[in-house]
């Protein structure tokens, strides 16, 4: 149980003490309009209150990721502890920040924007590609598994029958909607309250295990094991860990996510709070799904076999009904489903305001919204019929390596300012590695290359990434501040 307290006591110290020397690095500017009013819509463009936007960024990242990715996590042991940890501070929660920041200072751009601002025009086509591909991805995955959830619920608990297309047709219904409607109208009105349930739900469920006569808070496990692969599967650590781990560490779809609040700050000095803080409190959960995976079934054998009996899903039904009861576990489990649904729905918004932001289209008028989300949703429900786990192998490296997009692009951003740049670099140098390791070795997604080889070039190319971002960022010291600055006067003039 100590080793549980003291991991979730160095993630809030992480929120002020590194999170902090993040914002100083950074230089936030209190007095600079934020697109919030120097672009106000009505639509994607409105001021939200501190706590309302915080509540809404948490459910925009979170979720299945940071439930479903330490479960999966949790069968390489305690190691899964120590990189949400290490993840979530000195990765996750940086890149959430900068790439909230940075949208802010560029009038509320989306990622491939700002990409291609600090990296170029050839990775700001490569982000628009990959960046809708991942929401793409991310939209079916967060149709299809809280739809098999609570079909499975309704299924388990009453004499009806609920078909599994037939759920899914009702949140694509919602996703629908939710896109196009302004921002302040279902997402801003409702999902502070899902947020509120969310955390109620965490700290519920691991007090109950706390509490638990039949089970004991990682009572099992020495503290050399946090630096050991317990894996029964004989799956190698290194890469896949920091690939399966990725919502509770670190996560590329949260660079698509920032923006839209970015849109509703209504002062840089918020930041800090929303965006770093907002991965803090997903690196919580993430905390306490990997423990209750691994207190849970007693063994890594037996929580490996109901893995393989049922998958996650199966993993989040049967601990929220174990610890607390019919009821209790029907509501516990009803929270985990929401996250999901509240991450697919701004994951096609996200996908529209890029596609919006590519053709130069406003998206004040209802005919511009429902021109750029339609497609979407027509290549959403064709991906819906490609097996889960399928659409989810290749979201977790997607979703890896458009973080390490984003950090590269945050590096440059603090090279150019002539600022303390390591502080993103060292992130995007080992997840850099990570990507190329695992596509480089994996057999199922990749080149099926030996973990040698492509460990080696993974180290290479992180130092060829490394060298071309340096040396290009360093001959960039223009004045981007008074730029920027100048910008956001005319645009607030008109």
């Amino acid at each position: 149980m100590l080793w549980f307290l003291f991991c979730v006591a160095l993630l809030i110290g992480g929120y002020f003490i590194y999170g902090s020397v993040v914002e100083k690095v950074f230089g936030i500017k209190t007095e600079r309009t934020t697109p919030a009013y120097s672009k106000g819509d009505g639509v994607d463009y409105v001021p939200m209150e501190k706590k309302k936007v915080y509540l809404v960024q948490l459910l925009n990242i979170a979720g299945v990721g940071p439930i479903f990715g330490p479960i999966m996590g949790a069968l390489y042991g305690p190691a899964a502890m120590l990189w949400i940890v290490i993840g979530c501070i000195f990765a996750g929660a940086v890149h959430d920040y900068f790439s909230g920041m940075l949208s802010i200072r560029n009038g509320g751009a989306s990622v491939p924007s700002i990409t291609g601002k600090y990296l170029g025009n050839g990775a700001k086509h490569f982000m628009n590609v990959f960046a809708l591909v991942l929401l793409l991805l991310v939209g079916v995955v967060f149709v299809s598994a809280p739809a098999s959830m609570i079909t499975t619920l309704i299924n388990d608990k009453t004499d009806f029958v609920m078909p599994l297309i037939g759920m899914v047709g009702i949140i694509f219904t919602y996703y629908v909607v939710a896109t196009i409607v302004p921002i302040d109208k279902i997402i801003g009105r409702f999902y502070p309250l899902f947020g509120a349930l969310l955390v109620f739900m965490s700290v519920g469920l691991i007090a109950a295990l706390m509490i638990s006569s039949e089970h004991t808070l990682l009572g099992d496990y020495e503290l050399m094991d946090m630096f050991k692969n317990l894996n029964p599967n004989d799956m190698p650590l290194w890469p896949g860990l920091f690939i399966t781990i990725a919502c509770g560490a670190i996560s590329g779809f949260h660079a698509t996510q920032s923006p839209l609040m970015a849109r509703c700050i209504e002062n840089e000095s918020n930041g800090r709070f929303v965006f770093f803080g907002a991965m803090i409190g997903e690196g919580v959960i993430a905390l306490i799904w990997c423990a209750l995976a691994l207190s849970f079934f007693g063994s890594m054998d037996a929580l490996s076999a109901a893995v393989s009996a049922g998958g996650p899903g199966a993993i989040v039904y049967n601990t929220s009904i174990g610890l607390l009861g019919g009821f209790g576990g029907i509501i516990a489990f009803l929270g985990v489903v929401i996250l999901p649904i509240t991450s697919g729905d701004t994951a096609f918004r996200s996908s529209r305001l890029i596609l919006a932001e590519y053709f130069g289209m406003e998206q004040k008028t209802m005919r511009n919204r429902l021109m750029m989300a339609l497609p979407l949703f027509v290549l959403g429900a064709i991906l819906t019929q490609v097996d889960f786990g399928i659409i989810w192998r290749y979201f977790g490296f997607a979703n890896q390596t458009t973080a390490v997009m984003m950090l590269w692009t945050a590096s440059a951003y603090l090279l150019r300012h002539n600022k303390f740049h390591w502080i993103t670099t060292v992130p995007a140098m080992f997840m850099t590695t990570v990507c190329i390791t695992f596509i480089l070795n994996s057999s199922q997604l990749g080149f099926g290359l030996s973990m040698d080889v492509s460990t080696v070039v993974g180290i290479l190319g992180t130092l060829m990434a490394t060298t071309y971002v340096i040396k290009r960022s360093k001959g960039h010291f223009i004045a981007d501040e008074a730029v920027e600055a100048k910008s956001a006067k005319q645009v607030e003039v008109n």
